[in-house]
């Protein structure tokens, strides 16, 4: 598939503009507190030329032969582009919880990390995070790192989609 930049992207997104459109695949996640799984996900990121993308990303749990079991994470956001590479991603996830991360974008890489994370009384306890996404091959790889529930920061998350 082709991928054309549109004309009106803001120049602070060029380092990310890779990540344009909605992405689809498969992902894994583990923790110590949880039972091992597997998950569909689609990832969207749209842009309107001003230095931001508006992030949606919906999961679902998958069995062994990948069809959908039930419902999974919702997020949505803001990745914002204050100057060339550097980002700020405010995110908020139908789980309770709200995220602040900062990073750095270059070479179809993005590497974030939380910066605050705020709940509601009744989302579960996550005190820091680490996202690394990767332009590999055409495909969007990435992989998520979580401090939560007395854990250390460990991996959580990984998956790879392809551009829809």
């Amino acid at each position: 598939m082709v991928f054309h930049l549109p004309d009106n992207l803001h120049p602070n997104c060029g380092p990310i503009a890779w990540l344009l459109g909605t992405w689809r695949g498969n992902g894994h996640g583990d923790y110590p507190t949880i039972d091992k799984f597997q998950f569909g996900q689609e990832l969207i990121f749209t842009h309107d030329g001003r230095p931001f993308f508006h992030y949606m990303s919906r999961a679902w749990i998958t069995d062994a032969e990948g069809k959908k079991v039930r419902e999974g994470a919702i997020e949505t956001g803001f990745m914002r582009c204050p100057e060339q590479g550097k980002i700020e991603f405010l995110l908020t996830h139908n789980t309770g919880i709200c995220e602040i991360w900062h990073g750095e974008a270059a070479d179809g890489k993005l590497e974030l990390t939380t910066d605050a994370v705020m709940r509601t009384e009744t989302a579960k306890e996550v005190v820091a995070g680490k996202r690394l996404y990767g332009n590999v091959n055409t495909e969007l790889m990435y992989a998520y790192d979580m401090a939560a529930v007395g854990q250390p920061l460990q991996p959580h998350l990984w998956a790879r989609l392809q551009r829809a």
